[in-house]
């Protein structure tokens, strides 16, 4: 007599889809937790026992018609989704799936507006106030955040970080208000608890895809008007000027990325500190090399050097995802032991 299949929780089921996925696309999906996250999956695989072929593909096939189901609901809605399922899987099936995520699943706000360019975006904003801008950015992917908080007025993209990092909770019935507004602008131009959005973490993304030049204005301006804010935003990201607080090891490791010109562009807007520093930690030759570059370099936009700085930037902050080299947030998490 077979024996009956075991009842997995949520949790051993997270653990049986990391086991069966492998440990490449595990590894994948580890970048996207928390810490908490991590840990407690990771405790969920260790204490896994035995599973079963037949529970590897019950959960394998689960996460598909849940990912499906998702896909759909974020095209078109739930009506949309139970559509599809019913013509897909059948309406037993289809009830069953998205009976289980009503309770669990949440379709991110805005969903219509983050498949707009972010040209588009732009427009629709242009007269709205900053605080519906930051809660609008919050949603969106901090590339197309980044790109749309680029293309506004200078004292706006203050206004709005600065709202962005101070906003903890906005009510479903307001968010959702917003969103129809927008949505039913985007068509014109063809195209229970409260939910928590913005924060430190928010603008940090999309401050870390932003030009060179608006990171600049952006805290400048911020170390005016809040410089708590702003050293609170600083110690989460790596900006140009920090070079210094690298290890000799790590900004070594960091200009073999770089190529010669670019290193020799950016040093043309550093300050002393910043020069002596790169140009200690590079071989004598290529010293003499960029020092005879610098002495023949015309003068130049400063974009260009704004730009040249940003690839050494890109690539400490690279490195570090990498776990190639340890950066110093002056927050005591960079200590060893």
């Amino acid at each position: 007599m077979a024996a009956t299949a075991r009842k997995l929780t949520s949790r051993e089921k997270a653990a049986v889809l990391m086991i069966a996925v492998g440990k490449n696309h595990a590894a994948q999906v580890y970048k996207h937790l928390s810490e908490e996250e991590i840990a407690t999956l990771t405790l969920a695989i260790t204490t896994t026992s035995k599973v079963t072929q037949e529970e590897k593909n019950a959960v394998l096939n689960e996460f598909y018609e849940t990912a499906l189901a998702q896909k759909f609901i974020s095209e078109g809605g739930l009506d949309y989704a139970r559509s599809v399922l019913n013509k897909a899987l059948g309406e037993a099936k289809a009830n069953e799936i998205l009976g289980k995520l009503t309770e669990t699943l949440q379709v991110r706000p805005f969903e219509y507006v983050r498949k707009a360019d972010p040209s588009q975006v732009v427009h629709l904003v242009a007269n709205e106030n900053p605080q519906t801008v930051a809660l609008l950015l919050s949603y969106l992917e901090p590339a197309k955040a980044a790109s749309v908080l680029s293309a506004l007025p200078g004292d706006m993209q203050v206004d709005v970080v600065t709202r962005m990092a101070s906003m903890e909770s906005v009510i479903p019935e307001y968010i959702r208000e917003v969103e129809m507004i927008f949505e039913q602008r985007l068509a014109k131009m063809g195209m229970s608890d409260q939910t928590s959005v913005g924060g430190i973490e928010a603008v940090v993304n999309i401050i870390n895809n932003v030009d060179r030049g608006t990171e600049k204005f952006i805290l400048e301006t911020l170390d005016m008007l809040d410089a708590e804010l702003s050293e609170s935003i600083k110690r989460s990201m790596f900006v140009f000027e920090d070079i210094t607080k690298l290890s000799n090891q790590a900004i070594q490791t960091v200009l073999k990325q770089v190529e010669q010109s670019d290193i020799a562009i950016a040093l043309k807007g550093a300050t002393d500190e910043v020069k002596n520093f790169i140009m200690s930690n590079l071989s004598k030759r290529l010293q003499e090399m960029i020092k005879d570059d610098l002495d023949v370099m015309g003068p130049m936009k400063m974009r260009d050097v704004e730009d040249a700085q940003q690839k050494i930037v890109n690539a400490v902050r690279t490195l570090e995802e990498s776990g190639e080299i340890i950066v110093s947030r002056g927050d005591g998490s960079d200590v060893l032991l």
